[in-house]
């Protein structure tokens, strides 16, 4: 393929895929419901009803202007072919072709950023806020972002400079060994999250002694879960939003409580959603969905090494020579599509997953309580109950809340008889 042919396919590609999803976001709004569905009274008010469809409109036409300015500036971007120029001038500050490299994506990860800024801000401070969920402060905003830089230049520069010295040293073959780095960070990451990436944002204390943590522990004891520590998060200074998640490998397996989910549930709820998430340890959901992770990795590396010295696409980008960090982002463009599908297909993985895990928590532990916490968690979070299946499909990794309901009853009544 000529430049020309690159940069146009690079164009409609962005604008498919915006097309594709402002087209599903439509459909996703034009399937709410005028009045509260008979199946949804008992779960939701008619005012909590209201109000969650109001949150779904406020995102869903916020995510419209942002992925709007989004696509415009990519447009121009690539249009007049502005990555290459930028990737020229950085080339002044230094005569190292790394630095160079680690530059250019320096800069273009800050331009981003602060261009996106001003739409985070607004999606805190005024629609999360608008809504109630917001406690954010100003400050800790501030405070989270320059963190979240820091993370980036610290994990995304080591990963950019090995990158880059193993393509100088293995060429095309590079990918093999990358995606070894890749293996052994994916596993460091799920290993460490909890006791060091976590809290750099969230402050982690142990469960206090009482009827809950008991509660935890003898259920733990009775389906053989080593169960090492139960964390309570602070969520509450960020959101009001509720939730709790497993982490950990080994003997050093960890859950975690964000606290206003402790404050809005009864014990037998919580120790509901425990069962849930020990139901992802049993059924050995953590390790697939990492081998998951690895094979899809290893693919995309090895698709890259196909295309990394593709001259035409450095040209297409506004390079004048073959340059190996414009041929990243032209891969970046062209992977979307498959990135999409698979998307799809892993949102179904997970889907089916948490069922499992629902049925797993109903059957070592009730039905009853997590079907309370499940209409709990829905309503306080404004979630949307009604979502388009097609919606789902795309983005949903939980199954919508009827459906998750409509398989505990099932087996909740099973139980019964």
């Amino acid at each position: 393929m000529s430049a020309q042919s690159f940069l146009l396919l690079f164009i409609i590609l962005l604008i498919a895929d915006y097309l594709l999803n402002v087209i599903i976001d439509r459909i996703n709004l034009a399937n709410q419901p005028a009045q509260l569905p008979e199946d949804l009274k008992g779960i939701y008010t008619e005012e909590s009803f209201e109000k969650s469809k109001l949150y779904l409109k406020d995102n869903t036409r916020f995510q419209w202007i942002s992925s709007s300015f989004s696509l415009l500036l990519s447009l121009i971007v690539f249009s007049l072919g502005l990555l290459g120029p930028l990737y020229q001038w950085v080339g002044t500050l230094t005569n190292q072709p790394l630095f160079h490299f680690l530059l250019f994506f320096g800069a273009v990860f800050i331009i981003s950023d602060l261009l996106n800024l001003p739409f985070q801000w607004y999606k805190t401070f005024v629609i999360e806020e608008k809504h109630g969920f917001n406690r954010t402060t100003p400050g800790l905003f501030i405070k989270d972002k320059l963190v979240a830089l820091l993370m980036t230049v610290v994990i995304g520069g080591l990963l950019a400079t090995v990158f880059f010295q193993l393509v100088k040293i293995f060429d095309v073959n590079f990918w093999w060994y990358f995606w070894l780095v890749i293996i052994v960070m994916l596993l460091l990451v799920n290993f460490l999250y909890t006791s060091v990436f976590l809290p750099l944002f969230n402050k982690l204390t142990p469960l206090e002694d009482g009827v809950l943590k008991t509660s935890i522990l003898d259920y733990a004891r009775k389906v053989n879960f080593p169960l090492s520590k139960v964390m309570v998060m602070d969520g509450s200074k960020r959101s009001s939003k509720a939730n709790a998640f497993f982490s950990g490998f080994g003997k050093q397996k960890k859950i975690v409580l964000f606290d206003t989910l402790i404050q809005n549930h009864s014990v037998e709820e919580l120790v509901a959603v425990l069962a849930h998430e020990t139901g992802h340890f049993k059924k050995r959901h953590i390790w697939q969905n990492l081998a998951i992770g690895i094979i899809q990795t290893g693919a995309m590396l090895y698709l890259l090494s196909l295309m990394l010295y593709n001259y035409e696409v450095s040209l297409a980008l506004g390079g004048n020579q073959h340059i190996l960090a414009l041929n990243l982002v032209g891969f970046a463009i062209l992977y979307s599509p498959i990135s999409e599908l698979l998307g799809v297909l892993l949102h179904a993985w997970s889907r089916k997953n948490e069922f499992e895990a629902d049925r797993y928590a109903a059957e070592t532990y009730q039905a009853s309580p997590l079907i309370d916490a499940l209409k709990k968690l829905s309503e306080k979070n404004l979630s949307n109950p009604t979502p388009h299946p097609l919606y789902v499909k795309f983005h949903y990794s939980h199954p919508p809340l009827l459906e998750r309901l409509s398989a505990l009853r099932k087996l909740e009544n099973n139980n019964n008889h």
